[in-house]
């Protein structure tokens, strides 16, 4: 399951141990909505982690804070600290695979 998150409630939530953050702009971004269900299943699947998305458009601080520059960015933290950053639509196996390297890096 996925969390929508806000500059207000950002903060606490990627201070998890595992947390994976979609940067996003679904109401534009064609990659975005054909990544949105990938996501939330990947988010199913992996139940270690906590999953989260942020929409660019009404939280563009946020997204400036990290460097988007483009979407979806997909960034990977642990702890409160970011640890790997994945860009563009990717089928829900790559997406698992990905985020599982990251971790183990």
């Amino acid at each position: 399951m996925t969390t929508n998150l806000n500059k207000n409630t950002f903060r606490d939530f990627v201070k998890s141990e595992w947390v994976v953050i979609d940067f996003s702009a679904e109401s534009w971004c064609t990659p975005c909505k054909l990544l949105a269900p990938v996501f939330e299943e990947a988010s199913k699947e992996l139940t270690s982690m906590q999953f989260g998305k942020v929409d660019v458009d009404e939280e563009a601080e946020l997204a400036s804070e990290f460097s988007v520059m483009s979407v979806p960015t997909i960034i990977v933290f642990h702890n409160g600290q970011q640890k790997g950053e994945l860009n563009g639509f990717m089928p829900k196996a790559v997406l698992k695979a990905k985020i599982n390297d990251i971790v183990k890096a």
